[in-house]
């Protein structure tokens, strides 16, 4: 047994040690790794009989011949992702390491119903793996909202509290009988935060804050190079700050005066159109007349062309975004704060006008050394960090240790335990 046990362990030791720097020399892993020349033979041999590791290329010569080099095959599987954001849904394929290799963005009706949403991830899934070579190791989806987790997060399925009928359609089940593979679910906002830290220098990314503003507005939080996702996994529902405001409207959460209806897309593209109507804004109204709505995107066009209306409009939501960011700065400190989403995107009168309301309101010392920037990798981000995630909990140590004398995560005894729930699941509704 404890034979074994060392075999786990030096074999997971030399796994994360090559997959932390690409490749390595065998001289370079028995140094890292403290194993013996014949030991890390060994488990190289079992590593390149899974599949996972190969020889190949030449290191650096102190004198004599160079060492040949050993590296970590990304290739040897596959990870499937999806971001699912108001209308949009986009879909990737990525290597082991995280890597994107296809990326595919597409619209969808707004709040879709569970079955027709599992119709049509299932087809682009199985678009996305048709020319695959390497076998599906696991998938992850970023969903709009809260996810609930319960109280057993390991094997239980999360829950959409925004989208019960995806409950209902055991979305997340139905994928993994599917593809049969290991299932992780995060908020859209947590998995655009991990993927905007892979922009960023590590001192940037290890403290930061990540906003979504859309029709929700959500932060995802690192802290010491963490993502924070609180008790049940909703941390970061700053929409639901209370805003107060002289029309104090219902949110959705049942409550009223929450951010969100004052600064989301929803509640901004509506008093564009309120404006639009009764004439405060000629250039609203012409859209209006052309398209028959006002977006978000409109406003922002407006206001670059210097509508009044329109710019006040999105300085109002930015002042009032700034304002309850100050209080998270204040709170959590950090070196970075990023906003994107469709608001972010509408130009720099809304950024101008976040950046005026955290400096305001927030502590010199904590606003500072502040960086405040848009987002740069747009919605890459989210397909970006669910890989990111995928790839970290399928080589957790305390996860791979348990399938790695197998060479595949789809024997590990967890992923064989939830499959089995989910057909059970599954099976009681037919």
């Amino acid at each position: 047994m404890r034979a074994l046990e060392a075999e786990r362990q030096s074999l997971v030791s030399i796994l994360s040690i090559l997959r932390a720097n690409g490749s390595a020399t065998r001289l370079d892993l028995e140094r890292e790794a403290h194993l013996g020349r014949a030991v890390v033979a060994d488990r190289l041999a079992t590593l390149s009989g899974f599949g996972l590791v190969e020889e190949g290329g030449t290191g650096r010569s102190i004198g004599g011949r160079a060492p040949r080099l050993v590296r970590f095959r990304a290739e040897a599987g596959r990870l499937l992702v999806a971001n699912l954001d108001g209308s949009t849904i986009g879909i990737g394929l990525a290597d082991l390491s995280g890597r994107l290799l296809i990326e595919h963005y597409e619209g969808i009706e707004t709040n879709p119903a569970g079955h027709v949403l599992f119709d049509r991830l299932a087809a682009l899934f199985q678009w996305a793996l048709a020319d695959s070579p390497a076998p599906l190791w696991g998938f992850a989806l970023g969903v709009p909202g809260a996810v609930d987790f319960g109280a057993e997060a390991e094997l239980a399925v999360p829950r959409f509290t925004t989208f019960p009928s995806w409950n209902e359609a055991r979305l997340v089940e139905r994928l993994a009988l599917r593809f049969h593979a290991s299932a992780f679910v995060r908020s859209a906002v947590q998995t655009a935060t991990l993927g905007e830290t892979t922009t960023l220098a590590p001192e940037q990314g290890a403290q930061m804050l990540f906003v979504h503003l859309g029709t929700s507005i959500e932060a995802g939080i690192v802290a010491d190079g963490r993502l924070l996702r609180g008790a049940q996994g909703i941390a970061g529902q700053i929409g639901h700050v209370y805003a107060g405001n002289e029309h104090m409207l219902v949110c959705g959460c049942g409550n009223v005066g929450c951010l969100q209806t004052v600064a989301g897309c929803t509640a901004v593209a509506a008093e564009g159109r309120r404006a639009a109507e009764d004439g405060r804004s000629p250039a609203l109204a012409a859209t209006l007349a052309r398209t028959g709505a006002v977006e978000i995107a409109d406003i922002g066009t407006a206001a670059r062309l210097g509508d009044p209306f329109s710019a006040d409009l999105l300085a109002k939501a930015g002042q009032a975004i700034g304002t309850v960011l100050a209080s998270l700065v204040n709170l959590l400190n950090p070196a970075t704060l990023v906003v994107g989403g469709d608001l972010a995107e509408t130009g720099d009168i809304c950024l101008a006008a976040i950046r005026e309301g955290v400096y305001r309101h927030a502590h010199p010392l904590a606003s500072r050394d502040l960086t405040i920037a848009r987002s740069r990798m747009g919605r890459s981000a989210g397909l970006v960090g669910a890989a990111s995630i995928v790839a970290r909990e399928l080589f957790a140590p305390g996860f791979v240790e348990d399938w790695i004398t197998t060479g595949t995560p789809l024997l590990h005894p967890r992923t064989i335990v939830s499959l089995a729930q989910s057909k059970r699941s599954v099976d009681g509704d037919s």
